[in-house]
């Protein structure tokens, strides 16, 4: 692995990962855009490949307009509703629903319910930074 990359993840270590094990961190950035109200992301498992993430939203969160340009997402609605813009076109997702982010799309969200994610990220790229 390059660890001259800050944006690279070790791998997890094992096969199997208890969730109530994971760490989950207040997120104040995404991509570099500070990010306001109550959120916070729990990673999962990183593999060669991909990044397994929890994400919660407080009502109101508004994650800011971004991009990713070294990794695609997809993204699976556990519990709540957000807005999404998606390269300029609006949906509203409930739980069950899921959307992609492609490389390089511009995107952003606003939770309308208090909300819980799973977001898988492939390559695994670290994109927050928090408290």
């Amino acid at each position: 692995m390059d660890t001259s990359d800050p944006r690279l993840l070790p791998k997890s270590a094992g096969v199997f990962f208890p969730g109530a094990t994971a760490r989950a961190d207040r997120m104040t950035t995404l991509e570099g855009a500070a990010s306001a109200g109550e959120m916070t992301i729990k990673p999962l498992v990183v593999g060669n490949d991909m990044l397994l993430i929890e994400l919660s939203e407080a009502k109101g969160v508004r994650v800011p307009e971004h991009t990713h340009d070294d990794h695609e997402s997809i993204v699976y609605l556990v519990r709540g509703s957000m807005r999404l813009v998606i390269e300029g076109r609006e949906f509203i997702a409930r739980a069950g629903d899921a959307w992609l982010h492609p490389r390089g799309v511009p995107h952003w969200s606003e939770a309308l319910e208090d909300c819980v994610a799973i977001e898988i990220k492939s390559p695994p790229r670290k994109t927050w930074s928090g408290a």
